[in-house]
């Protein structure tokens, strides 16, 4: 799947340069991208993303120091200046785009207030998909930052096709601040996204015996809504498979080939059973937002690895597995093989219907917004009114 990235504001564009950075190191040109930020300061501290592709917006506004968490300018600068963006889209090139994928950190301002206008005009303009990635805050970054997110998240699963969330509260360590873990939270929203977007391109390693490719990703993120993602990894079984091999080599000899046959069956039904497990690890561990599986409309299951670990057996029953709990009957998958350590299942749940989270964080902000009014209210002022002023 080839992608356009768009990193909206500060941790948008710290997320899209660490894909840009993974693409470049393995060859794949399967991604692209772009960042877009009222603040100078964080453009410039950018690595892989080139500079012609840095998109300043705001000048006028807010003199290139950001818009200071206020999610109502960041959405009128946008507006303001969406042409401009849109250019710097076409000059990237779009020809042979699958999608575009906004991402942005939800409770600041810039990205905040700007990926959902940007997800209607690119709607309006472009044929391909528009989803978008947002990163929500944990309650201990403030309220003012929850509801900012809420504000902005309601906006977006209206304007985006799909939109996918990376809870930082779920995946902060206990103790950790969440300032502190953002370079390992970035780190895992790429790492599990980029197996994901990347799935379908031909690799190094050939292609897969049951490709997943960007239509059945389209397909299964048609019904809008929000998307969480569950992953597993487990180190490859080479090693142990060759050692076992050695040891039915000797074995060979005393009693034929018909043992060796007899071994290699045995290593088949483990690879699908390790298949199996995988799988279930990315669905019923830890999810990019926590949620209530069962309530999942689609899915779609892809396990990467080394092309002599991937076991069709195994995918499919992996796949029978992930139909059995989830509410819907569509559950797509295949193969991605790669030259790796390790054999990786990706779980994407589609259009979920039930994420304490989420309804959290709306309630959250529901009481911010009361508040900011009683206090509003309750403003009173040292001054009396009686005294004239020298002007009005």
């Amino acid at each position: 799947m080839r992608v356009f990235f768009i990193g909206f504001g500060q941790a948008g564009g710290k997320i899209v340069d660490m894909f840009i950075e993974q693409d470049k190191k393995l060859g794949t040109n399967s991604f692209r991208g772009i960042a877009v930020n009222t603040a100078r300061t964080d453009l410039m501290g950018l690595k892989n993303i080139e500079m012609k592709d840095r998109i300043l917006i705001g000048q006028t506004m807010v003199k290139g120091h950001g818009v200071g968490t206020d999610n109502v300018t960041g959405a009128r600068v946008t507006a303001d200046e969406i042409d401009s963006i849109i250019s710097a889209i076409d000059i990237r090139g779009t020809h042979d785009v699958d999608a575009f994928v906004i991402v942005a950190g939800l409770g600041g301002g810039t990205g905040s207030g700007g990926s959902p206008v940007l997800a209607r005009h690119l709607k309006r303009i472009y044929r391909e998909p528009v989803y978008a990635l947002g990163i929500i805050p944990a309650p201990e970054e403030g309220r003012l930052y929850s509801y900012n997110a809420a504000r902005s998240l309601t906006t977006l699963v209206n304007e985006a096709d799909n939109t996918f969330i990376f809870d930082n509260s779920a995946w902060k360590n206990e103790g950790e601040s969440v300032k502190g873990a953002f370079q390992r939270l970035n780190n895992e929203v790429v790492r599990r996204f980029a197996v994901l977007f990347r799935a379908g391109e031909v690799s190094r390693m050939g292609v897969g015996e049951m490709v997943v490719d960007s239509s059945e990703i389209i397909n299964t993120l048609r019904g809008g809504g929000i998307t969480s993602v569950g992953y597993a990894i487990s180190e490859v079984t080479s090693k142990r498979t060759k050692d076992k091999r050695g040891l039915i080599g000797g074995l060979k000899n005393k009693f034929g080939a018909k043992k060796e046959a007899n071994e290699e069956v045995l290593l088949g039904e483990d690879r699908s059973a390790k298949i199996v497990a995988l799988v279930r690890r990315a669905m019923l561990g830890r999810l990019t937002l926590p949620c209530d599986y069962s309530t999942a409309e689609r899915a779609l299951v892809l396990v990467a690895g080394p092309p002599d670990e991937m076991d069709r057996k195994g995918v499919e029953k992996a796949k029978s597995w992930v139909e059995e709990n989830i509410a819907g009957v569509e559950v797509r998958g295949g193969d991605y093989p790669v030259n790796s350590e390790y054999v990786a299942a990706v779980v994407m749940l589609a259009t979920v219907g039930n994420a304490p989270r989420i309804k959290e964080l709306l309630d959250i902000a529901k009481e911010t917004k009361e508040d900011v009014i009683k206090s509003k209210e309750k403003k009173s002022s040292m001054f009396e009114e009686g005294i004239d002023p020298l002007f009005e």
